[in-house]
């Protein structure tokens, strides 16, 4: 099996508290070598957006911001779910460093190879 992880994050501010524990996993999933990904779909497309999540700091935790900053940095990708964007009607000129807006079709490629994959 390939040294893959998968984290799929579904919610934004409707659930500060998962969308933090979401990118925290995934920052130590990358840390730990793994080849990985944070997939948002539903409200958690709204996190592609620069400036979003900027005052979102659950207790207990490091800002979002800055989780994501540094998931991106550390050579993360950020899949964004096209059909869930283009329903929210976000910018596409307004992404995140490491987001990319996709199809279905390449989460399944990345997951077809037998990555674990999380959900919040």
């Amino acid at each position: 099996m390939a040294n893959k992880f998968c984290v799929s994050i579904s919610c934004a501010k409707d659930n500060t508290d998962k969308a933090t524990v979401g990118f925290v996993v995934a920052n130590a999933a990358l840390g730990s070598g793994q080849d990985t990904v944070v997939f948002l779909s539903i409200e958690g497309v709204h996190l592609s957006q620069k400036g979003y999540a900027d005052d979102i700091h659950e207790e207990g935790f490091a800002a979002l911001k800055d989780l994501m900053t540094n998931f991106a940095a550390g050579g993360g990708n950020i899949y964004v779910c096209s059909p869930c964007f283009k329903k929210r009607g976000l910018d596409e000129n307004n992404l995140i460093d490491g987001a990319a807006i996709v199809g279905g079709a390449k989460l399944v490629e990345f997951l077809a190879g037998g990555s674990p994959c999380v959900s919040y």
